[in-house]
C-alpha cells in the first residue's frame, strides 16, 4: 500500500498539502509528514510536521489533557535552556518554512511562514505538543520535543502497527 493511502487511513480522510513522510514508525507505516505551507488551493497549512502515527497521536492527546500543554510551558518559562532551544528550533521551522514555499505566498500571502512549530505566533506560549513531538521526531536534537515524547509510555505500540493495513 502507498503512503497516501496509509496516510488516508490514518487520518480518516485525504491528506493535505502532504509532501513526504519524514518519520516512520518501527513497523514501517507513516509517524510523521512534512508538510507543504500551503494546500493545492493556497491555503496555509502551518504545521511543518504532522503528526500521523494513531497510537502517537492518541498518546499525546492523553498527556495534554492532563495539563502537558501548561506544563511544558511553564517549564519553558522557567528553564532557560529549554527556551534557547525552543527559540532555535522556530527559527529553524521559521526558515525551513520559507524555504519549502520557495516563491510561494499563498492566499495569506506570505504572513504564515514567520509562524513558529504548530502554527503559533508566540513560540513561548506552547499550544499543540502534537507538533513538537513530530518536530523532534523529524528533527531529532529538538530537545523540548523529545522530553514530551519520553513521557509517552509506550511512544509505539508494542507489538503490532496502530494502523490498518
Amino acid at each position: 500500500m502507498d503512503d497516501r493511502a496509509l496516510l488516508e487511513r490514518q487520518l480518516g480522510r485525504r491528506p493535505r498539502a502532504f509532501r513526504r513522510v519524514a518519520r516512520r514508525c518501527p513497523f514501517g507505516a507513516p509517524a510523521v509528514t512534512e508538510q507543504e505551507p500551503y494546500d493545492d488551493a493556497g491555503e496555509p497549512f502551518p504545521t511543518t510536521y504532522y503528526l500521523t502515527c494513531p497510537h502517537l497521536v492518541a498518546a499525546v492527546a492523553r498527556f495534554e489533557a492532563a495539563g502537558g500543554v501548561e506544563r511544558w510551558s511553564a517549564a519553558v518559562a522557567e528553564e532557560a535552556e529549554l527556551a534557547a532551544d525552543l527559540e532555535r528550533a522556530t527559527a529553524e521551522q521559521r526558515s525551513l518554512r520559507r524555504e519549502l514555499a520557495g516563491a510561494r505566498v499563498g492566499r495569506d500571502l506570505g504572513a504564515s511562514l514567520g509562524l513558529g512549530i504548530g502554527g503559533s505566533a508566540n513560540p513561548g506560549r506552547l499550544k499543540c505538543l502534537h507538533a513538537h513531538a513530530a518536530y523532534a521526531l523529524a528533527r531529532p536534537g529538538y530537545e523540548l520535543g523529545e522530553r514530551i515524547l519520553a513521557e509517552l509510555d509506550p511512544p509505539w505500540p508494542a507489538r503490532a502497527c496502530c494502523t490498518p493495513q
